[in-house]
């Protein structure tokens, strides 16, 4: 990268006006991948008697207004998932009252769990059993019923809102809340709500020391913290939690340990209530080539006890049932499309040929790779087939997935409900989290191929999962690496922090510059100056054409900070209009997962009015406060799937916690034209591209998948 001295812009010597304000200022906080819609949720349950409008996390499904297409889409998806969540339950066998004795099916599940962890053979599931899903036969296609129309928007009545309000009242939680809390859990929401007070937990943003003060203030002295519903409650909640950072399931050890941090006195017992509520699912995937060691090699003998004393069991797993079948549908619908594809010899590059001959195809490259999946889908069209090419965020020439799904762009769907295409091309596809995937490959019809395009080395989805990555791991479909590089000064240096080496490079037009800074106060004030004065004086790109990326939303440098430095500085006003002014930047978040940049119109009685990408937007009065900040600056998450001409990527030193090879990665690569790194966090950079490694998340999915193919193979 271009050292300081010589290239870096003038105001890099000026002195910092709020340095000495920022330095007893709190360190940012590292983002994580549910952060990536919004910062909404931060805050979490106010106190009472504060403002009434509690910040709450964005995106569920009350929440959501159906003023835009893409917000439509993913509530309707997530309807429709729910929907089919539920006919999953009622089609259970053997259910057992809440509270009851362990029976039938729980009882089973509890047994070989304690058989899994005494050291005993396991069982191949763990599951609930549910009906198997109809395969189709390897030689020809199953015949596919229609699909209904996805369920309509739940109606939450007045009278339903006002009872929960009343409930929230007496427990001295914000009744701004009602609304959402009556969504969550329905028309009988207050009578819920006031026989189970932590099932508050529910609503995005309460956290479990405010959902034990409700309970208090409800229950009196009589609750404590070893109440079998809160147990319950707290076990999903930390399920959720963990869906936050991206994981389907987690280890039933690591449930357990977080239930000991919450003060809940029997963490064994509390997972096997919430077991036995099906509040959660517990699952152990089996090993295949394991277990057939175990069970006989090629003669017929077994692999003898020594052998099966050595290798460990596989982990048990605790999952919520709505991402379960998420995976569990992902890796039926891919294993349809793999089956039922008809090969063609298809002429033409490597990418071509692969996916006129299979079913799945993955595609991995940088940036400029990315003309080569948009080749393929111009190419399919010449051959007369229904071609589409998604993204996650808009991007030129394609649609977004939110969109296809919606029906708002695109083939649409035919009479059997299915999406008219032939082959699906999708970028950014690390971007896909395990939800939206499953609705996307269900929405395809048999004989549709897809591909899916991407770039490995970037930030992972906002939602729960890591199917792209799952999949490359799974070595189930063909993978086409493209060898086209990233051009220019910032492509050399974003393809060395890919392999974990921070390079310095030639960069003559100022294409990479660092500005080095001592502390957050100074990191913010050579940002502004940055975005403000140097970089339109420099390469004549305007202010809006720059995007700021920092590590997380607090701190005297994270997103809060700077976007109000820079509104100051950019755009000042009033904030008449909830907070904002026309001309302002924003990130809209129409729904969790996906952030949109847009710029603030103007307001009425309709909600606030937003510019898009040229896209009218109205975001309604009640969505502002959760579905909008400014966004002059985002985090890595939010900006991930998006380019800019220029981009500021701010790293104080109260930051380098929240540094990895991903993160870096990721912001550097923002940038098509001009890079310019404030820079405090000394040897934490280097040292980040080297070894930091984003956390494991822990999924289902991979297992799932190898295990359908490898049944068709026996």
């Amino acid at each position: 990268m271009t050292e300081p001295s010589g290239e870096t812009p003038p105001e890099a010597a000026a002195p910092a006006a709020d340095a000495a304000e920022a330095a007893d200022s709190p360190a940012p906080e590292p983002e994580t991948a549910g952060e990536a819609a919004t910062e909404a949720g931060d805050e979490g349950l106010r106190e009472p008697g504060q403002d009434d409008a509690a910040t709450v996390g964005a995106g569920t499904e009350a929440a959501a207004a159906p003023e835009l297409s893409e917000a439509q889409a993913e509530l309707a998806a997530q309807r429709e998932l729910r929907a089919r969540i539920e006919q999953r339950k009622a089609e259970r066998e053997a259910p057992v009252e809440a509270g009851g004795k362990l029976s039938g099916t729980a009882a089973d599940l509890l047994a070989a769990v304690r058989a899994v962890e005494s050291g005993a053979k396991p069982v191949t599931s763990f599951r609930p059993e549910v009906p198997a899903p109809a395969r189709p036969a390897p030689a020809a296609a199953p015949e596919r019923t229609v699909r209904p129309p996805a369920p309509t928007a739940p109606v939450v009545t007045e009278e339903t809102t006002s009872s929960v309000r009343q409930v929230l009242a007496r427990g001295g939680a914000p009744e701004a809340l009602a609304g959402q809390a009556a969504a969550v859990l329905g028309e009988g929401a207050a009578r819920a709500l006031a026989d189970d007070p932590w099932q508050l937990l529910a609503v995005p943003g309460v956290r479990p020391e405010q959902a034990d003060g409700f309970a208090r203030a409800l229950l009196g002295a009589g609750c404590g913290p070893g109440d079998e519903r809160r147990a319950v409650a707290l076990t999903a909640w930390l399920l959720e939690q963990a869906a936050v950072k991206g994981h389907t399931a987690l280890e039933i050890g690591a449930v357990r340990d977080g239930l000991a941090k919450l003060s809940v006195p029997e963490p064994d017992k509390a997972v096997e209530l919430a077991i036995s509520e099906a509040a959660v699912l517990v699952f152990q995937e089996e090993d295949d080539e394991a277990a057939g060691e175990e069970d006989g090699d090629e003669t017929g003998e077994g692999a003898g006890p020594a052998a099966r004393e050595e290798r460990p069991p596989a982990p048990v797993l605790l999952g919520l049932e709505r991402y379960a079948l998420a995976e569990e549908s992902l890796a039926d619908g891919l294993a349809r499309l793999i089956r039922t594809v008809e090969a063609a010899d298809w002429e033409g590059p490597e990418l071509v040929r692969a996916a006129g001959a299979h079913g799945l195809v993955l595609h991995t490259g940088g940036e400029a790779a990315r003309a080569e999946p948009a080749a393929l889908a111009d190419a399919a069209r010449e051959r007369g087939l229904r071609a589409a090419l998604a993204a996650h965020t808009p991007r030129a020439g394609a649609v977004t997935v939110a969109a296809l799904l919606s029906g708002a762009a695109g083939p649409g769907r035919d009479e059997e409900g299915t999406l008219a295409l032939d082959l699906l091309v999708v970028l950014d596809a690390p971007q896909l989290d395990v939800e939206t995937a499953a609705l996307l490959v269900e929405a395809l019809p048999d004989g549709c191929r897809l591909v899916l395009a991407g770039d490995p080395h970037v930030l992972g989805s906002a939602g729960p999962g890591r199917v792209f990555a799952d999949l490359l791991a799974a070595r189930i479909a063909p993978q086409i690496a493209s060898r086209v590089p990233d051009p220019g000064p910032i492509g050399e240096l974003v393809s060395g922090i890919g392999v974990g080496e921070l390079n310095q490079v030639e960069a003559p037009g100022k294409e990479v510059v660092i500005v080095p800074v001592r502390d957050a106060g100074e990191a913010v004030h050579r940002t502004v100056q940055l975005v403000a004065d140097s970089i339109p004086r420099a390469l004549g790109l305007p202010a809006d054409r720059t995007q700021v990326i920092t590590v997380g939303h607090g701190g005297a440098a994270g997103t809060r900070a700077l976007n109000a430095a820079l509104k100051q500085r950019l755009n000042p006003g009033p904030g008449r209009f909830g907070g904002y002014d026309p001309g302002d930047r924003v990130a809209h978040s129409p729904a969790p997962g996906r952030t949109v940049p847009g710029t603030v119109v103007s307001a009425d009685a309709e909600g606030l009015h937003l510019d898009c990408g040229g896209e009218p937007v109205v975001v309604p009065k009640e969505r502002v406060e959760s579905a909008l900040r400014h966004g002059w600056a985002l985090t890595a998450h939010q900006a991930a799937g998006a380019r800019w001409p220029a981009a500021v990527v701010v790293l104080p030193g109260d930051a380098a916690a929240g540094l990895s090879r991903a993160w870096v990665y990721t912001a550097f690569g923002r940038a098509e034209r001009h890079l310019s790194v404030v820079h405090g966090v000394d040897q934490a950079l280097p040292r980040a591209v080297a070894e930091g490694r984003d956390p494991e998340r822990t999924t289902r999915l991979r297992p799932l998948i190898e295990a359908l193919l490898q049944d068709d193979e026996a």
